[in-house]
């Protein structure tokens, strides 16, 4: 069986939009967005431009629909954020931002917004509890955490160029 082919785009002030085609050649979208909603759409088989299908999910709601497709992946141990009123984001560093190559503790994030860049992936590597020393880059994945203002607004200032 060939492997599932997924697309990740990029939608500017969204979210991103990941689009599967199936086995069966079937166009499955999710557009997820920033404040963790999602919206899944199916389409047509006879006409893939066509959506047969459009559901708005909440973030609650795209949890329980990801415990139900992924069961394994729950773990008691682990704490939800959202029990906790925190968000946990991956925001890319763009290329042209002005933070490409500058320390991360020159960015202030966490003085300024209360989030933390808890970890950052880099190409195949993930580098965890990165110090305020570490040198960012263009593409950089920095996941994030904190309230849901705070993520955005560290959002806002890793996105300046």
């Amino acid at each position: 069986m060939p492997a599932p082919r997924m697309s990740r785009t990029p939608l500017p002030g969204i979210g991103v939009r990941y689009d599967l085609t199936t086995r069966e050649h079937r166009l499955l979208s999710v557009v997820a967005h920033r404040d963790g909603g999602r919206i899944l759409s199916a389409y047509r088989g006879d006409d893939p431009d066509q959506c047969a299908l459009s559901v708005k999910l909440s973030a609650g709601e795209t949890e329980a629909l990801i415990d139900a497709l992924m069961p394994s992946h729950h773990c008691q141990n682990l704490l939800s954020t959202t029990d906790l009123g925190l968000v946990a984001e991956r925001i890319e560093l763009p290329a042209a931002s002005h933070w490409n190559g500058r320390l991360m503790g020159e960015t202030c994030l966490r003085s300024e917004t209360g989030a933390s860049i808890v970890a950052v992936l880099r190409r195949a590597e993930a580098i965890p509890s990165p110090p305020p020393s570490f040198r960012l880059a263009g593409g950089d994945v920095l996941i994030v955490i904190g309230t849901r203002e705070g993520v955005e607004a560290a959002a806002a200032i890793l996105g300046r160029e």
